[in-house]
């Protein structure tokens, strides 16, 4: 819990540096551009990889399998288009290294040994 308030604290302040550093840099409009445009990207592939998980877990419960791996994606897309939505160039890079598949499997094994370690120490209960 400490760490996500750390996160929350010093990730905007590095987001406000980098914006100012770019709008100087490169120039205000090119700046405010390049903010709508990895928005207005990260919703179109959020909404297409997120409709595409939905089929995929679908069709796993609908012949009878667990979707845990489709979950898992879920998750990270949900995550990486609300990154994409936030303005900044860090959160847009997590953001897309959430929603590309290669660097997608990475995220998904942090996932996994986070909630193993939350059900283990019986933070989360599964109920049958």
């Amino acid at each position: 819990m400490r760490y996500i308030v750390l996160l929350l604290i010093i990730i905007p302040a590095a987001e406000i540096g980098l914006l100012l550093l770019s709008g100087k840099t490169i120039g205000i409009w090119t700046t405010i551009t390049l903010i709508v445009l990895t928005g207005l990207l990260g919703a179109y592939l959020a909404k297409q990889q997120g409709l595409d998980t939905i089929r995929k877990a679908q069709h796993l419960l609908q012949s009878g399998q667990m979707p845990g791996d489709v979950l898992l994606d879920g998750i990270c897309i949900i995550i990486g288009g609300t990154l994409l939505l936030a303005p900044g160039f860090i959160t847009d890079a997590t953001g897309f290294l959430l929603l590309v598949p290669p660097t997608r499997k990475l995220f998904k094994i942090l996932l996994s040994k986070a909630f193993d370690n939350w059900m283990n120490k019986g933070k989360i209960k599964i109920i049958k």
